[in-house]
């Protein structure tokens, strides 16, 4: 992850199993029959009510409880199979158990929900999907914990919190990576040996850019020029369509709408848009792109970073593989390794207007605690303790002793040397816990990071800290007037949603293999057709009022 490296893109999509397994789940106060009414069974209460008497002291007693990572693409790794993991389940006597989508996320879903038995805990995309299992009656609210366990309200803020309240006034959301400042890892990442052995040209615009990666083909035969990272919802693309507009944020693409005025209208018509996916067409048939950018996993990837194997990558998160691939290229040459760049704009453009990511104050995703958890308040317990700088110092440095050691007068961590001179132990150490980070804490974290960076040389800075406050936080567009616009899967809206999100997937991969400039605008006009002949119109329609909303609870209309 990138705490918040995994950009905010990616879509949780929660299915009805069949027509009967989520009787009147849709948006709203929808009542159902249906549900899931899981009880404790010595006592027969419900494990959603009973908040009185005392806070629950974590460690006090074992905790265990079932998670499931609702993407694709997400594996959890063996809870307690990290130094720090283990160091958080042997003093907090919490034990984590994984659920996993296998790859198949919907279908997974779907059978859980068919035979209503849910995991204790779902991390995944926020907005209408987890509304629907709320309307379904299938999640425990969280209101009655806040004041009791209070590091969530405290640094999430009520502003977030509110936000993130479903239409019954009901908190059921723990919001991951939740944020009041610029924060992200998006970006270019650029292969420091080949750019030096190449003389170091200037890499600033779209022409540089393809120029560079020309020169890149004639001389490294076995180098990809570009590598986007397209195994997350084609994020790489998505950090080169910001190249081509001013104030062009991600949120465009990840919504298929841009804005117009008042309203927001087809993303197939975008100039921006268009133009960007001429120009990853040109690179892709140039072979200047990785031939393999649709179908290689993330590992992949990663084992390309680490390898020297491509001269310029792209995506939401590269400092993932990136600060890895970088000391693992330094094990065998001290000059090799990666650094960013400023973001690549076309020529006439500001570079200052030009956005590689986006962030929003209620972060990436969220957790919801189910019913069929047997002790909601002790999982909430744990999450937030997680959330609060106790827990983001264990999940993000691990336990106390080994990269940092007490805390100054502010209640930061004071880092030890290890951690800003032993990369491969920082490394070994930081790394495996990424995708453990449930409910992290941007505020905290950054500003721990940032304080003690600060009075660190350039050569001694952790390297995804130095990028992400040279470049990349300062090249993210606050984009949080178009979160949960997408509307409920099963609504009219929803089913048209996901007709276009078809259409839109199909046609920019098939515009990426185009022959032609005019092949790509063809296929982008035919995507259009398409997508307003499955009510595309009326689902800009939904998403407009929506926005619109946003923009009068953030103050900006």
């Amino acid at each position: 992850m990138k705490n918040w490296r995994r950009s905010l893109i990616v879509s949780l999509v929660f299915l009805c199993a069949t027509s009967t397994a989520l009787t009147g789940c849709g948006s709203g106060d929808t009542k159902t029959t249906d549900a899931p009414k899981v009880v404790d069974k010595e006592n027969g209460k419900d494990p959603a009510k009973g908040t009185e008497g005392e806070a629950f002291v974590l460690g006090s007693e074992p905790l265990e409880f079932t998670l499931y990572g609702n993407y694709d693409w997400y594996t959890m790794p063996k809870w307690g199979g990290d130094e720090g993991s283990k160091a958080i389940q042997d003093s907090k006597k919490v034990t984590i158990n994984a659920i996993n989508s296998g790859g198949s996320q919907k279908q997974k879903m779907n059978t859980m929900i068919a035979s209503k038995e849910l995991p204790d805990v779902i991390w995944g995309d926020r907005g209408a999907d987890v509304e629907r299992l709320r309307a379904a009656g299938m999640l425990v609210p969280l209101d009655d914990y806040l004041d009791k366990y209070p590091n969530l309200k405290k640094w999430a803020g009520d502003s977030t919190l509110n936000m993130l309240r479903s239409s019954d006034g009901k908190l059921y959301q723990i919001p991951n990576w939740y944020t009041s400042q610029p924060a992200g890892n998006a970006g270019y990442l650029l292969n420091k040996k080949i750019y030096e052995e190449l003389g170091k040209p200037k890499l600033e615009t779209t022409d540089d850019f393809y120029n560079y990666l020309k020169s890149v083909k004639a001389k490294y035969p076995n180098i990809i020029p570009f590598d986007p990272d397209l195994a997350k919802d084609g994020q790489g693309l998505d950090v080169l369509y910001g190249a081509f507009g001013e104030n062009h944020p991600q949120s465009y693409l990840s919504e298929r709408a841009v804005p117009n005025g008042d309203k927001l209208t087809s993303i197939f018509l975008d100039p921006v848009f268009r133009e960007s996916t001429q120009f990853a067409s040109k690179l892709f048939r140039e072979k200047l792109m990785a031939q393999d950018a649709f179908t290689q996993t993330t590992d992949q990837l990663k084992e390309k970073a680490n390898n020297g194997r491509f001269a310029v990558a792209a995506g939401s998160s590269p400092t993932e593989y990136g600060s890895k691939g970088d000391a693992e290229l330094k094990k065998k040459d001290p000059t090799a390794g990666y650094e960013m760049i400023w973001p690549i704009h076309k020529e006439g453009l500001d570079k200052n207007k030009i956005y590689a990511g986006v962030y929003n104050q209620l972060g990436w995703n969220v957790s919801v605690i189910t019913k069929s958890a047997k002790d909601p308040e002790k999982i909430f317990a744990f999450m937030d303790w997680l959330t609060g700088p106790e827990g983001s110092r264990a999940i993000m440095w691990g336990p106390e002793g080994v990269l940092w050691k007490g805390l100054d007068e502010e209640g930061y961590p004071k880092f030890t040397s290890t951690y800003s001179d032993d990369h491969e132990r920082t490394s070994k150490m930081m790394d495996p816990m990424v995708n453990l980070q449930f409910d992290g804490n941007t505020a905290y974290i950054d500003k721990a990071k940032m304080k003690f960076e600060s009075q660190l040389p350039a050569e001694k800075q952790n390297w995804e800290t130095r990028y992400q406050s040279s470049i990349t936080w300062k090249t993210v567009y606050n984009a949080t007037e178009f979160v949960n616009l997408r509307p409920a899967p099963e609504s009219e809206e929803g089913i048209i949603a996901q007709n276009v999100e078809t259409i839109y997937l199909e046609a920019r991969a098939k515009a990426v293999y185009a022959k032609s400039d005019e092949e790509v605008l063809s296929i982008l006009d035919k995507a259009d057709q398409d997508a307003k002949a499955v009510g595309y119109d009326k689902l800009l329609e939904y998403k407009t009022k929506k926005w619109q909303e946003n923009l009068v609870k953030i103050g900006s209309k």
